[in-house]
């Protein structure tokens, strides 16, 4: 028997998904020819098969999950798609992921909070370098319009399936910033969030990432931080400019910030694809000393049941075996945003403070 929750919506797709007060979570998606459907997310067991009832619609109830954030979709007869009924997506390159919320009680890093709030700023600007118009998200802490102080600034990097807008959308970055800010445990300060892919090819290669980061590197230094500095009250010392990203994302920042220390003195690196080092950074390891002096924090994590532990353990013992210090971290968790959201609100309390972090 179909049950109203999916009826009562003429014309439009079944109810999906349906967060229970309990924590659990049906999915619901019509597609009567299919021969097998599943739902994956950031959840335990990630893979779900669904049930077909005899209208069509296979469903699924999972959980109950703990309370926050999660992208998820289905796979219909193997082909990935984002839930027909669900209109938050994940800001994507090839939009393939949805979004829910299992509500909590308002103790998560990146929930939304009775406190000052800032304000994210979408810009578009000519690259010169790379010749062609790009976009950016900034986020001004609050007070910025009523203050006349400069900020110190943390240019973020997304990762490889990403865009400009997923830290925001997805990462909350502005709402774990302003929670620390408010409560006094991070500096107030300005994030900008760029385009990571400054270089586009069909074909994902060791020669194409390089070319991208290059790419990246070229549009940062030449166009993004003269922009930002010139349009916002921005600090201009390298003391006060930081950098981070996550996955494709953490290598860029790893990459261009210990290879241009004149520029950065807080680099970190969530799940950090850094590839081989010593193409990647060689000219710092070479020179420890000179990267030690540099920076004031250098922070890298990783998730125990991430993919790229492996090559985030190649790295951290190739830093450790030429003197390079670095604060290094295995956390419970695998390669998605639940992990990322809680390295960021682990970082902004280190960053623009006396000392090492």
């Amino acid at each position: 028997m179909a049950d109203a929750a999916r009826t009562d919506r003429p014309g439009l797709p079944p109810l999906s998904p349906e967060v229970l007060a309990d924590g659990r979570v049906t999915f619901r998606i019509h597609a009567p020819a299919a021969r097998e459907v599943l739902v994956w997310g950031e959840w335990e067991g990630h893979e779900v098969p669904l049930t077909r009832d005899e209208d069509g619609v296979w469903f699924a109830t999972i959980g109950p999950l703990v309370p926050d954030l999660y992208g998820y979709g289905f796979r219909v007869d193997g082909l990935s798609l984002p839930d027909p009924g669900n209109t938050w997506m994940k800001p994507m390159r090839s939009p393939t992921t949805s979004v829910l919320e299992v509500p909590g009680r308002g103790d998560l890093p990146h929930d939304f909070r009775d406190v000052a709030h800032g304000d994210i700023r979408l810009l578009t600007y000519r690259s010169g370098a790379l010749g062609r118009l790009r976009r950016l998200r900034v986020y001004t802490p609050p007070g910025y319009d009523d203050s006349a102080g400069r900020y110190p600034v943390l240019y973020l990097l997304h990762g490889a399936g990403d865009n400009e807008a997923t830290w925001t959308d997805l990462g909350r970055a502005h709402l774990i910033a302003d929670n620390l800010i408010a409560s006094g445990a991070a500096k107030p300060l300005i994030i900008v969030m760029t385009d990571g892919h400054a270089y586009v090819e069909r074909e994902w290669s060791p020669e194409g990432r390089r070319r991208n980061i290059d790419s990246l590197r070229r549009d940062l230094i030449e166009d993004v931080i003269p922009l930002v500095e010139g349009r916002f009250r921005a600090c201009g010392e390298r003391s006060n400019r930081a950098i981070a990203g996550l996955s494709m994302g953490g290598g860029q920042a790893v990459s261009i910030g210990l290879n241009h220390l004149e520029l950065f003195s807080h680099v970190a690196g969530f799940s950090s694809y850094v590839g081989r080092p010593r193409e990647a950074v060689a000219a710092a390891l070479d020179a420890p000393e000179a990267v030690n002096a540099a920076l004031s924090c250098f922070w890298l994590a990783i998730g125990e049941d991430d993919f790229l532990l492996d090559d985030a353990e190649a790295f951290h013992q190739e830093l450790r075996s030429v003197g390079i210090e670095h604060h290094y971290r295995i956390t419970s968790g695998d390669h998605s945003w639940r992990v990322w959201r809680r390295y960021l609100a682990q970082l902004l309390p280190l960053l623009f403070v006396e000392g090492p972090a």
